[in-house]
């Protein structure tokens, strides 16, 4: 009977033990589900929060930038100064690019002078130029040895070179010319060509043959 009852006891004791073993191991368990699920609750809400911070990265990478642009605006005060024609419904530079279409040689180049100078004085200048090309040659071949010499482009009679006046450089025989004209013929009426002639030259067919230059320069 003894024997049995200390059976009894040991198998009580084991009972009891293993019942308290399970209750420990159950809530080791817990507590390490729970450290679990804590640890995998932060790394859930980190990722969740780097996601959220990729996502307004990307927005403000494709955000468009609009940058405020001033417009130029022509002042009111620019006034765009009128064309003003001085001879046949051109411009002085007009009409010096259409001499130079013509001018050759010595004279190559000197539209400008010619044109300045002639409506300064009032002087046609298609007529002064054709003057000068044909006095001296420059129109076709090489000007004559009183231009080239001289300067002087329009066989005006004086010093300084034989029986022919002289001047000191191509512009200033140009414009010598010019003042010729002006002195001589235009500031007393003679202001064409066939009025011009008879006074001109001795020729009675200088007229025409300044004509024919007249209408090479208007047609060049």
């Amino acid at each position: 009977m003894q024997r049995k009852g200390l059976i009894i006891s040991l198998t009580i004791i084991v009972g009891i033990l293993m019942v308290s073993m399970g209750v420990f191991l159950q809530q080791d368990s817990i507590l390490s589900i729970v450290k679990k699920a804590n640890i995998q609750g932060l790394d859930i809400k980190n990722l969740t929060a780097s996601l959220n911070v990729s996502a307004k990265d990307k927005e403000e990478k494709v955000k468009p930038v609009f940058t405020e642009v001033e417009m130029e605006v022509t002042p009111s005060s620019i006034v765009i100064p009128p064309r003003i024609e001085v001879y046949e419904k051109m411009t002085l530079e007009e009409v010096a690019m259409q001499l130079d279409k013509s001018l050759k040689n010595d004279i190559a180049g000197k539209g400008m002078v010619i044109a300045a100078k002639s409506i300064e004085l009032g002087v046609d200048p298609f007529v002064a130029a054709a003057i000068m090309m044909h006095e001296t040659g420059c129109g076709q071949s090489q000007c004559s040895s009183i231009a080239r010499n001289c300067y002087n482009f329009g066989g005006q009679k004086g010093s300084g070179c034989g029986m022919y006046k002289r001047y000191n450089s191509i512009d200033e025989g140009l414009e010598g010319i010019i003042n010729n004209l002006y002195k001589n013929y235009y500031s007393m009426g003679l202001n064409t060509i066939e009025k011009i002639a008879p006074k001109y030259a001795e020729s009675t067919t200088w007229a025409s043959k300044v004509t024919w230059y007249v209408n090479k320069i208007k047609s060049a």
